[in-house]
């Protein structure tokens, strides 16, 4: 089976830019989100790379990161953080809505 290498990336995009936000300004709700949301695409990952049909911890993960950092994109229009986790996002989105079609069509 092959290994999710994309979902693990993302997910350490995203635990790195929580503990960046830490360090930059003290921030626990960014260490603490970025940790949580980081874990949760890991596990995503993982659950891919034994599983390819199982994708759904990684797509609601990746999707409620889309429209959390999406609408602080909006908001804010900081490329940093915001909207580098707001584009990676939507590209996981993708990707694994892409892989869901794939294996549905397969069945």
């Amino acid at each position: 089976m092959p290994v999710d290498w994309v979902g693990y990336s993302y997910a350490a995009l995203v635990a790195s830019g929580g503990v960046i936000g830490y360090v930059k300004a003290r921030s626990i709700p960014s260490l603490a989100a970025g940790v949580l949301f980081g874990s949760l695409a890991g596990l995503g990952a993982y659950q891919i790379s034994n599983d390819p049909k199982n994708v759904w911890v990684s797509l609601a993960t990746s999707g409620v990161l889309a429209g959390i950092m999406g609408k602080r994109y909006y908001s804010s229009r900081k490329l940093m953080p915001a909207g580098l986790i707001a584009g990676a996002s939507l590209l996981m989105v993708g990707k694994v809505g892409l892989t869901l079609l794939g294996k549905h069509h397969e069945s």
